[in-house]
């Protein structure tokens, strides 16, 4: 938890520096948000750091066009969705409704966030649901106060660093890890949200669960995407209770528009609505989830109930740090989506980003470099830091970032970087070139009548998860987000698997604030570990150049992991490919298919965007 008056911010020849790191609150200072920013934006300007973001999120600077903003656009953008009093955002439009009549009946942004979640463990089953895991971000607006709730996927008991390896000790086939009961972590979503429910939420619990229940016993219609996603996957045919769900008799995949029941889903949301969490966590639902790891005909695995008792969510220190005239809060460890976000646009805070044309070869160019900087140290760096020692301070330092930035050029790409030399205890070897985080997951946002916030990302790990359903849900494959290889050069590797632990994931669901420490933004986004690209993409995008949240999410996508600038295939953006090769970029054209969520905040309105890449939408009143 972080209140907004125990930031004390020092002024260094380097930049701003957080004393004290930032874990830590400062007790001593008690300096409010207003002064400590106005000071840092006089120092700022007294530097001659040009900055546009003064204009603020969906407010134009004069040199960013419409014509700019459509240059780099995915598609021609839908209309911003606009409200005065509280709005949601979330990846399926039952799931936005649900979470709409939540508010409109006196619930809060938390209480929002359930019922839209239970919806999606439904109607989006491929992404995310109550069999895998979440990354809250929480804003009060009454205490000023920024907590995190964490309900990562946990090893089980059972788990070995070398769970991955072949007879012959080396890493299995990618495909053959996809699925079934080896890659299932025990599930958080549920705990994650019941632990922010108990301190944030306004209606009772079982209240939360009755559109979802009834929607699950009296039937959906499959949306388009879902039958694509079912359509598409390779494995879901090989576990027999998800295909008699999603495929008929013919073993095809259900088509748009046809009704889908799921009365065991209705069952198990009931339990819950009940009994609260100890229904799915104890008792014959936590059974049936292990016989059905222990039991699975592909890849079965050592999975108990008790591993099921055992897991708790917990409450973690948000990670923020200050970008231009802002301040941006995530998430920290396990995740590296707060840190690696930070890191990247502190990287590039000494650049004129406002001044360039979205979509621009150099705009490109310098993001694309600072990715590379900044995961090149999440390889190294990030990982659970309940098993070892993540220097998120050091990481995040401005005379580290300083040094980092100093190796961006403006004209030359710098191929593969390495990570930078962080103090921190223990030694680690890099992590595998090959990143395993599945991109299916989903992003809700919300903003309630009092200003509270949610930002909120979950995922089931790859599409369906491991493909095993048990009582109405898919559970998750997101162990495959551990380093398959546990060691590198004979030195063990920071995000190797270890019983009880949370494998790295990219999740960013983020919280930004204005010099006033007043709420602007809500955004995060599914993509795997792509996640980081497309939320800083939707930052600069609204904060650097002042477009609003729906323009921003639009933006064609371009990414970089420390290999190769990937731009968003059927978008303008290939257009700029021969000038990056120019500048030494190994570029690539790819689909890159973010499902971002965002919610701004300028005067008394709220401005909704969802993703058009997706089916989702952003309701309000």
């Amino acid at each position: 938890m972080i209140n907004a008056g125990d930031w004390l911010w020092a002024w260094r020849d380097q930049g701003i520096v957080l004393p004290g790191g930032l874990y830590e609150r400062m007790t001593g200072g008690g300096s409010s948000w207003r002064r400590t920013f106005l000071t840092w934006r006089r120092l700022l300007s007294l530097a001659a750091v040009g900055i546009v973001a003064a204009c603020g999120p969906g407010e134009p600077p004069a040199r960013t066009s419409a014509a700019d903003a459509a240059a780099g656009a995915v598609s021609r953008p839908r209309e911003v969705a606009v409200a005065r009093r509280h709005m949601v955002a979330a990846a399926n439009p039952l799931a936005a409704k649900a979470g709409l009549d939540i508010l409109r009946r006196g619930g809060g942004a938390i209480d929002a966030a359930i019922a839209m979640q239970m919806m999606l463990t439904l109607v989006e089953p491929q992404s995310s649901g109550i069999g895998g895991g979440a990354f809250i971000v929480y804003f009060d607006a009454t205490k000023g106060e920024v907590s995190t709730y964490e309900g990562r996927e946990t090893a089980p008991a059972s788990a070995r660093e070398d769970m991955f390896l072949g007879p012959d000790g080396r890493v299995r086939k990618r495909a053959s890890l996809r699925s079934g009961g080896l890659v299932v972590g025990v599930p958080g979503t549920l705990k994650a949200l019941e632990l922010a429910h108990r301190k944030h939420g306004k209606l009772p619990w079982k209240r939360l669960f009755a559109a979802a229940i009834e929607l699950a016993e009296n039937g959906f219609a499959v949306s388009p995407r879902l039958h694509d996603s079912i359509r598409r996957d390779r494995y879901l045919k090989d576990f027999p209770v998800a295909r008699s769900y999603f495929f008929d008799a013919a073993g095809r995949a259900k088509a748009p528009g046809a009704s889908l029941v799921n009365r065991a889903l209705g069952a198990t949301l009931g339990a819950i609505a009940e009994s609260g969490g100890k229904a799915f966590y104890g008792g014959d639902i936590a059974g049936d989830i292990a016989a059905t790891v222990k039991g699975a005909k592909i890849n079965p695995a050592g999975m108990t109930a008790a591993d099921i008792r055992a897991y708790e969510a917990k409450r973690r220190p948000p990670v923020c740090a200050p970008y231009r005239v802002w301040f941006i809060c995530g998430m920290g460890p396990p995740s590296s989506g707060g840190v690696t976000t930070l890191q990247i646009l502190a990287l590039l805070e000494r650049f004129d980003l406002g001044s360039m044309r979205p979509g621009s070869a150099q705009a490109v160019h310098l993001i694309s470099e600072a990715s590379r900087l900044a995961y090149a140290d999440r390889a190294l760096y990030l990982a659970d830091g309940d098993f070892a020692d993540v220097p998120v301070r050091g990481l995040l330092d401005p005379a580290y970032i300083a040094k980092r930035s100093a190796l961006i050029s403006r004209a030359r790409a710098m191929g593969k970087a390495k990570p930078g030399a962080v103090a921190r205890r223990g030694a680690w070897g890099a992590g595998p070139a090959e990143d395993g985080e599945a991109p299916s997951t989903t992003q809700i946002g919300v903003i309630d009548a009092n200003g509270n916030a949610v930002a909120m990302t979950s995922s089931i790990g790859g599409p369906f998860g491991s493909r095993l359903m048990v009582r109405g849900f898919m559970l998750n494959n997101e162990l495959t987000d551990f380093s398959f290889r546990a060691r590198n050069n004979g030195r063990p590797v920071i995000n190797r698997a270890a019983p009880g632990k949370r494998p790295r994931s990219s999740q960013s669901p983020t919280l930004v604030f204005d010099a006033d420490g007043k709420l602007v933004l809500t955004v995060g986004s599914p993509g795997g570990s792509r996640i980081i690209a497309y939320v800083v993409k939707t930052l600069i995008g609204t904060l650097d150049w002042g477009l609003d949240i729906q323009h921003a999410i639009g933006l064609a996508n371009h990414t970089n992991r420390n290999g190769k600038t990937d731009l968003e295939k059927g978008t303008a953006l290939t257009t700029i490919a021969p000038a990056l090769e120019a500048m030494g970029h190994d570029v690539r054209v790819r689909a890159l298919v973010s499902g971002a969520q965002g919610i701004a905040v300028k005067g008394a309105g709220l401005y909704g965007g969802a993703d058009p890449r997706r089916e989702g939408v952003a309701l309000g009143d």
